[in-house]
């Protein structure tokens, strides 16, 4: 393993085990919930409808929101990856170059690129990510997606595996990543990658609680679990029902558990933001993104990502029980059910957090103001209940605000 690097400005001092910045009266808790916001670096915002966005994917605006949201106690950024045009992205900036330059911007935002096996090879990802720790100070992670867009492969000459096929090519790109990463001669002998005594210099930065580039990954199914278990140090999952959550968590956890690995494994949700004054306007936005959805791109969308997650044993990939007005939105943000008052989203940020989520990944309609206002009026309010004690019980937090994320609701007991 490559010798400790300590950062040369101290902004990426760890805490509790942990390596993330802390801003001053905003992130001084080890135990708070962390905030992130998707990239757009892909035109059409982050929802499949006609309605009109205040969001652009140029490089300007990315910077602009970049330090909007780091000013305001984000700490972590995802960027897309497209390759091809679909599903009303015409236009795709790509995402390690342009997380490299939103981290050139920003002095302490992570940004989490995401990188798909079969375009990249693990030794192309890990020198490129390596080079970019050391201009950053240790502030790239990256996401590996298995890949969903059968066109995206086969458009540029990539075999387009089966489910199954594409979740165990990613464990075994994420298993090189790390062993290029930590090993000084790294050999490999893999179905999808054989390695030979390669030999990377430099390597990330060994920072403390993070021997390497964070690394992120996703799916529903027993797959993407199971990759989530033996290799991930953060699984994403899609909003969900509480019923949802509790099993994903309880879940992947025991796998870990069984392999040693229970303290290694923590979790990240994708959410879609609407906070108005009245829950009644927000609802109102929500309808009404939903009511303007580009009908024939939601259902091109719909047909694609469920064809590819349809050779999974068990049927639990990811959209598996998305209806046609949770897939305007990419992945199932609208079931997280930040949408209300600033109070409202406040508790249900709680909430998710006392299930075991640590970070929630954000994605709004206007990026121009609502990065900003999230950043002044949700995570303030946050962090303010975090410090009376909040967001610890999941049980308390359940009887607070949980029926919203129920499945069906109860009955009331006499």
């Amino acid at each position: 393993m490559a010798p400790a690097a300590v950062a040369s400005n101290g902004n990426h001092a760890a805490t509790n085990g942990h390596h993330f910045v802390a801003a001053p009266d905003i992130n001084d808790d080890p135990d708070r919930v962390k905030f992130a916001y998707w990239v757009p670096n892909v035109s059409g915002g982050l929802v499949i409808s006609k309605i009109p966005q205040r969001t652009h994917w140029d490089y300007e605006s990315n910077v602009r929101y970049a330090q909007t949201a780091e000013n305001v106690g984000f700490e972590f950024a995802l960027t897309q990856i497209r390759f091809m045009a679909g599903y009303g992205a015409e236009n795709q900036h790509e995402s390690v170059s342009f997380s490299q330059a939103l981290l050139h911007n920003t002095k302490k935002l992570n940004v989490i690129a995401a990188i798909l096996p079969g375009p990249w090879n693990p030794a192309v990802a890990a020198k490129q990510v390596a080079s970019i720790d050391h201009y950053t100070n240790g502030r790239i992670s990256i996401n590996v997606v298995s890949g969903w867009f059968k066109a995206e492969f086969t458009s540029i000459g990539q075999w387009w595996l089966e489910h199954a096929e594409r979740y165990r090519r990613s464990r075994e790109f994420i298993e090189c990543i790390k062993g290029i990463w930590t090993s000084d001669k790294f050999t490999y002998r893999g179905d999808f990658y054989q390695f030979h005594d390669y030999p990377l210099s430099p390597k990330p930065l060994n920072l403390p609680g993070r021997p390497h580039p964070l690394i992120f990954q996703g799916g529903n199914s027993i797959d993407a679990r199971e990759n989530g278990a033996h290799v991930s140090d953060y699984y994403f999952m899609n909003g969900n029902t509480l019923e949802g959550f509790q099993e994903q968590i309880a879940d992947v956890r025991e796998r870990a558990r069984k392999l040693g690995r229970e303290h290694e494994i923590r979790f990240a949700v994708n959410g879609f933001a609407i906070v108005r004054e009245t829950e009644a306007e927000a609802i109102q936005v929500l309808q009404e993104i939903q009511g303007k959805a580009d009908a024939d791109a939601v259902a091109a969308f719909s047909n694609a990502v469920k064809q590819a997650g349809s050779s999974t044993g068990n049927k639990t990939g990811m959209w598996a029980d998305s209806k046609f007005e949770d897939l305007v939105q990419y992945n199932d943000g609208f079931k997280t059910k930040l949408i209300g008052t600033k109070e409202q989203v406040a508790d249900r940020i709680l909430l998710l957090k006392s299930l075991g989520i640590d970070i929630v990944l954000l994605a709004f309609l206007h990026y121009e103001e609502e990065v900003e206002e999230f950043g002044k009026q949700v995570l303030p309010l946050v962090r303010k209940l975090e410090k009376e004690g909040r967001g610890k019980n999941a049980e308390e937090e359940i009887k607070r605000t949980g029926d919203v994320y129920r499945s069906r609701k109860r009955k009331a007991e006499d």
